[in-house]
Formats: C-alpha cells, sequence, structure tokens
C-alpha cells in the first residue's frame, strides 16, 4: 500500500533526503515512515507537514484511531 508520503513524493519529485534533512530526521528514520513501517512522534509530524506545506491531518489523519 502506498502512503500518503510516498504518493508525494511520486508526484513532487521531492526528496526523501531533503525532507528527513529540514525536518531534522535520519534519512532512514524518516525512510520508514515514507514507507509506513513507523510512526513519527507529534513533534516529526509536524516538521515534516511543515516542509511538505501540507497538515497533519492530510498526511496521517485516515491512520488516527
Amino acid at each position: 500500500m502506498e502512503t500518503k508520503l510516498k504518493k508525494i513524493h511520486n508526484e513532487t519529485g521531492i526528496k526523501q533526503s531533503f525532507v528527513a534533512e529540514k525536518a531534522k530526521l535520519t534519512k532512514g528514520a524518516y525512510s520508514q515512515i515514507v514507507r509506513g513501517e513507523s510512526m513519527p512522534s507529534l513533534p516529526s509530524a509536524i516538521r515534516i507537514a511543515r516542509v511538505l506545506s501540507e497538515t497533519v491531518e492530510n498526511l496521517w489523519g485516515n491512520q488516527i484511531e
């Protein structure tokens, strides 16, 4: 299943390494988030959303239970 983040990267061409650096995450940690293998902390989710000009709700809203 393609995550919202993966879809954004595929559609925009924004490199994962760019987002990881700007969001103050390691490339490995961000890659796991993009693949849906882990969920970011709230502060990390906010930073990722800001870098991508998205909202946290848009990126992960369907995964909140």
